[in-house]
């Protein structure tokens, strides 16, 4: 009995991924998507010249006055409120992916608010970092969703799902950052609550 109802869910997950990948874009969509990817890869390249432009000269001015003694600091720096900073993608990767609990949402307007404790995987089981940070995203960011969809995978907003992420409970997500530190989407991760 448990087979079966395994072996439907699988076949209902497999109809689902073909309905989504079964109808191609048109040509303008993918021009378009190319050409994002394109700029995108520019706008990367031109940023991480000017970031080692400015290593360079800081370097540099730092051992020109490394020799003048040591200075109380002008202004003591606030401590930062975590130690995260957005995955970047790795070579040739559109996207880099952190995974974590994702709670307290709290719709602002037309964004959303929510707190992110960050996991790591080890082996089979997912543990948490110590880091936690906040997300202030779009109430339109894209959601593919599962259990919170009721047990059949749909993409939603995250603006629709506030009521079920402010509720007291931490569901698991891949949050999927571009090369300019944006969330694109957000993946329920339910295979690591099941």
């Amino acid at each position: 009995m448990d087979d079966q109802i395994e072996l439907e869910r699988l076949l209902a997950d497999l109809a689902e991924s073909g309905r989504r990948n079964a109808v191609p874009r048109a040509a303008h969509e993918v021009r378009a998507r190319g050409e994002q990817r394109r700029s995108r890869r520019r706008a990367a390249l031109a940023a991480s010249g000017a970031l080692l432009a400015v290593v360079v000269a800081a370097g540099g001015l730092s051992l020109a006055t490394a020799g003048g003694g040591t200075e109380p600091p002008v202004d003591d720096p606030a401590p930062t409120a975590s130690s995260f900073e957005p995955p970047s993608p790795g070579p040739g990767a559109e996207y880099a992916t952190e995974l974590g609990y994702v709670y307290d949402a709290v719709a602002e307007g037309d964004t959303v608010r929510v707190t992110v404790e960050q996991l790591r995987m080890s082996g089979q089981a997912a543990e948490p970092t110590g880091v936690v940070h906040t997300l202030t995203l779009p109430s339109h960011t894209l959601v593919e969703a599962r259990q919170l969809a009721g047990g059949q995978p749909a993409d939603t907003e995250l603006g629709e799902l506030v009521d079920e992420l402010s509720a007291g409970q931490r569901w698991v997500f891949a949050i999927d950052y571009n090369g300019e530190g944006r969330v694109q989407s957000l993946r329920e991760a339910y295979w690591l609550t099941e």
